[in-house]
């Protein structure tokens, strides 16, 4: 949601709760864990993977019943919403934002799907039904590669739009409050 001009942004808000920043490190943790330091299809890796789908069935409520910036109603990507802010950086323009812009929440509800759909293919490779079958493997494989460019690409951006609006998203994402510098 827009607040205010970009010429006179807010000093420190607070944005995130503390059940976002958990669930935000707490997924960050899971997939860390499962690209780079537990085996594919042993159990721990399994349980990761079932903890970060957990984690998002969790935020997709929050989403309904959560505090103010935390609900999908303040940031919801429309078509509307994403035509004006890509139109604005166009422009040379930064609106302020309390919570995610509208690129940043349709980046959220991609990472928060790729997870959702990498927990279902994992699952489903554990079943009778599907073990041992090689699309499925080469699917949770893909979604894999996908979600750490998606990931990366996410980083990158908190990273450079940060210094653009000149505020500090990622150490909001640690404190809960959006400050500009």
């Amino acid at each position: 949601m827009k607040t205010e001009s970009p010429a006179t942004p807010p000093p420190a808000v607070r944005v995130w709760d503390p059940f976002v920043r958990i669930f935000h490190w707490g997924l960050v943790t899971c997939v860390v864990l499962n690209q780079f330091v537990l085996e594919e299809g042993k159990t721990a890796h399994e349980w990761a993977g079932y903890t970060a789908s957990a984690l998002v069935l969790a935020r997709l409520i929050w989403g309904f019943v959560g505090s103010r910036h935390a609900r999908f109603s303040d940031f919801f990507p429309t078509p509307s919403r994403l035509a004006a802010h890509a139109r604005a950086l166009r422009n040379g323009e930064h609106p302020v934002y309390l919570g995610h812009n509208p690129l940043g929440a349709l980046m959220m509800l991609a990472l928060m799907a790729t997870v959702l759909a990498l927990g279902v293919t994992g699952w489903m490779q554990t079943t009778d039904t599907f073990f041992g079958e090689e699309w499925l493997m080469e699917l949770h494989e893909v979604l894999a590669h996908g979600l750490l460019i998606a990931a990366g690409l996410h980083a990158a951006a908190a990273i450079v739009m940060g210094r653009v609006e000149r505020v500090r998203l990622v150490r909001a994402m640690v404190t809960g409050t959006k400050q500009h510098f």
